[in-house]
């Protein structure tokens, strides 16, 4: 199996020097995600740019980190299942969903409920999803415009949770202190 190459501010090319130094000052620390991704900057740069653009979704901050963390979930990720528990903690998402999400149990809260069914659907019918599919998301309240909103989702969470699941890295202890709050 290869070993892909750890990456930090100060020992990586200069592209990833500039990137790295940059997650630190934005986040306080670098997730391990990045100290090895940063193997391709461009790749860490195209990651924290469709992030960014999360910030413009019509779902909210709350649903957009339900749907992350639903992903991860089903993805199998366990580096970005901690990371978007406590973010989503942050983002005001409820508890019970996020630990209902977790632990692959059915969310109680329907709208929740609907959002977390329709992420993971996505994902295990690789977008293949039929009109029943659909109508239970929109019976909730969601709109044509969430559906591209959670392909969005879906395709940042591809870059990471690949990433994560061919590098292996370690939760790093500052995530975990937050999902500890």
């Amino acid at each position: 199996m290869t070993d892909f190459k750890f990456h930090t501010p100060t020992d990586s090319s200069e592209a990833g020097k500039a990137i790295l130094t940059q997650v630190q000052n934005n986040y306080g620390f670098v997730p391990n995600l990045f100290a090895y991704m940063a193997e391709s900057p461009v790749t860490v740069q195209a990651y924290l740019s469709l992030t960014k653009l999360l910030e413009s979704l019509s779902l909210t901050p709350a649903q957009s980190q339900t749907a992350l963390l639903a992903i991860s979930q089903a993805n199998g990720c366990d580096f970005c299942t901690v990371a978007h528990h406590a973010i989503g903690k942050m983002k005001g998402m409820s508890p019970q969903t996020a630990s209902e999400i977790v632990n692959g149990e059915t969310v109680t809260d329907e709208k929740d409920r609907a959002l977390v069914q329709f992420s993971r659907q996505l994902i295990e019918k690789r977008g293949w999803l039929d009109a029943q599919d659909l109508d239970a998301f929109f019976a909730a309240g969601f709109e044509q415009k969430h559906v591209f909103e959670i392909i969005l989702i879906a395709a940042i969470k591809t870059l990471s949770n690949y990433s994560n699941h061919l590098t292996k890295p370690e939760v790093n202890p500052e995530l975990q202190a937050l999902l500890n709050q």
